[in-house]
């Protein structure tokens, strides 16, 4: 396979890498920040966790219309001439919110697992907020988030209904690896698609394998 047939390959890394840095730090600040509400906390995380359980086309849509042209996003980025539509930026956009969830969720249950009394005794010693959530929860669970971001990081590598509609099957600038073997199967080149799809699965293996060895090594030393 030559460089430029490598196109969504490189093309599926670089929307995953970019939504995982995104989806990992707001996934922990949000879920912490949900966390300390008085009241509403079911209902946002109803709102938050959505993207898990509505088809990706659904949400893609959702987005369309809001990075639209003449939706919300689409006319306050055009004041910066910014172009969100078919480009790797709606793939990114895409790949975040379809992620969002699995990173937010674990935030919130190992959030939900730190014993109150190291929260409370952490906030005796003069640690804020956000000296807590960085200096306590995030030390004490790096395993867990770490897990949760290799799965959101494989969610975003696959993404496909959000991100074709958003980006759409530009070759060589947003057709993902997802897309690479749709558009395969409907050329009816079946060594093509096989190839994507062997790749997909080699990477989705090693990113779970290393999820299971962080949360084994976690719960060995517990």
């Amino acid at each position: 396979m030559r460089l430029q047939d490598l196109s969504p390959l490189l093309i599926s890394l670089e929307v995953a890498a970019i939504a995982l840095v995104i989806v990992f730090f707001s996934g922990i600040i949000t879920a912490w920040a949900v966390s300390k509400m008085k009241r509403g906390k079911g209902i946002m995380d109803t709102v938050l966790s959505l993207p898990l359980v509505l088809p990706p086309t659904v949400v893609g849509f959702i987005l369309l219309v809001f990075c639209g042209s003449n939706g919300p996003l689409g006319k306050l980025f055009s004041l910066f001439d910014v172009k969100l539509i078919f480009t790797v930026k709606g793939a990114v956009i895409a790949a975040v919110v379809c992620s969002f969830p699995i990173m937010y969720r674990t935030a919130r249950g190992a959030i939900d697992q730190i014993e109150g009394d190291l929260i409370d005794a952490a906030r005796v010693m003069g640690l804020g907020r956000a000296g807590v959530l960085f200096k306590v929860i995030v030390p004490l669970s790096w395993p867990v988030l770490v897990s949760g971001a290799l799965l959101s990081f494989a969610r975003a590598l696959g993404e496909f209904g959000a991100t074709i509609m958003m980006a759409g099957n530009i070759p060589g600038k947003t057709r993902t690896m997802s897309v690479a073997v749709y558009t395969a199967v409907q050329a009816g080149d079946r060594q093509l698609a096989y190839t994507w799809v062997l790749i997909i699965l080699l990477i989705s293996f090693v990113v779970l394998l290393l999820m299971n060895l962080l949360l084994s090594k976690k719960f060995r030393r517990v």
